[in-house]
């Protein structure tokens, strides 16, 4: 049992609602996650950012409309869905193609996307690629696609390699154990950003129990491996060119940023790209995880997009009937 009694009330508050646990099939084992909504509500993707789990949403989608049916699933390698075999990488186009299989399990031929962070690029440039298939996208404090100067590319894709050959080098590395106060302290210190009525949320999925020993994070080692999959501004903005959906986009203004002018730059360049095509972008009080610790500053702006882009458009029959 986890010994910290704050957090397990946090957690037991937060849970009490109704939610199901959810596992989808993939070639290398099951993508697991967590759903909010009726059967029948209008279907929503839920991606969380790098190294946490679909746990960001649990305090954001309880606020949200009713009507929409939220599914939040770990992103392969992240939270209780199974690594990726031995060998392969972790690159972004690959966590694209798991949102294609994850889509097709659940039978969605049309639906929404919430991303935050890393979730975010992948819900953008999922909505570039399959532009049919999404109506509506929020964008997390990232302003999407996963970008990088051209000059850096080479070495980037250099670096991920051999990070890569030398981690199968190693003789089989055992994960360090923690008592659960210290996996607290890690997260709070490995994160500055968190809550610590967040980091007890996201070590909900983010530790696996060993018998006798402690506690080990759930996710696997190799996604810290530098990602080297990345594109560069041009090929980033026709991308987003080809972006049907509406696109509501929130920045914390404390949030995510990149150093650097030139980076700055190109994250700017995106922004202007989404108000030219008349997509929202608002900032909000917060710094990069204010959707999971303060959810309430993010639900007004995320709800009135999706009534209005999503709900809005549905036949008032349906509307009626499934309120009922």
């Amino acid at each position: 049992m986890m010994t910290d009694r704050g957090c397990i009330k946090i957690l037991v508050l937060l849970l009490g609602s109704k939610v199901s646990e959810l596992s989808i099939p993939v070639p290398w084992g099951e993508i697991r996650g967590k759903v909010w909504g009726p059967d029948y509500g209008r279907p929503v993707l839920c991606l969380h950012g790098w190294a946490d789990n679909c746990g960001t949403f649990n305090t954001l989608i309880p606020l949200l409309p009713k009507e929409c049916r939220y599914v939040a699933v770990d992103i392969a390698g992240h939270g209780l869905s199974s690594h990726r075999p031995v060998g392969v990488f972790y690159s972004f186009p690959a966590y694209v193609a798991d949102v294609r299989r994850i889509v097709d399990d659940l039978q969605w031929t049309k639906f929404s996307i919430i991303g935050h962070s890393m979730g975010g690029n992948i819900a953008a440039t999922f909505s570039a690629l399959y532009p049919e298939m999404v109506d509506a996208v929020v964008l997390l404090d990232t302003s999407g696609f996963f970008l990088i100067d051209v000059t850096e590319m080479s070495k980037l894709m250099r670096q991920g390699m051999d990070e890569m050959l030398q981690f199968e080098k190693k003789t089989e590395e055992k994960k360090r154990v923690y008592t659960y106060e210290k996996a607290i302290e890690r997260m709070l210190t490995a994160n500055p950003t968190l809550s610590k009525q967040s980091v007890c949320i996201l070590l909900e999925r983010g530790l696996v129990q060993v018998e006798g020993a402690g506690f080990v994070f759930s996710r696997d080692l190799r996604v810290h491996l530098k990602n080297m999959a990345h594109i560069s501004l041009e090929q980033s903005l026709e991308m987003q060119s080809r972006i049907q959906a509406a696109v509501l986009v929130v920045l914390a203004n404390k949030g995510f940023s990149l150093p650097g002018s030139n980076r700055q730059k190109r994250t700017f360049a995106l922004l202007q790209g989404y108000c030219d095509r008349n997509h929202t972008v608002v900032m909000v009080s917060g710094d990069h995880h204010v959707h999971l610790n303060n959810p309430e500053v993010v639900a007004p702006f995320v709800s009135d997009f999706l009534r209005a882009k999503v709900l809005a458009q549905l036949p008032a029959l349906w509307t009626h009937t499934h309120k009922l």
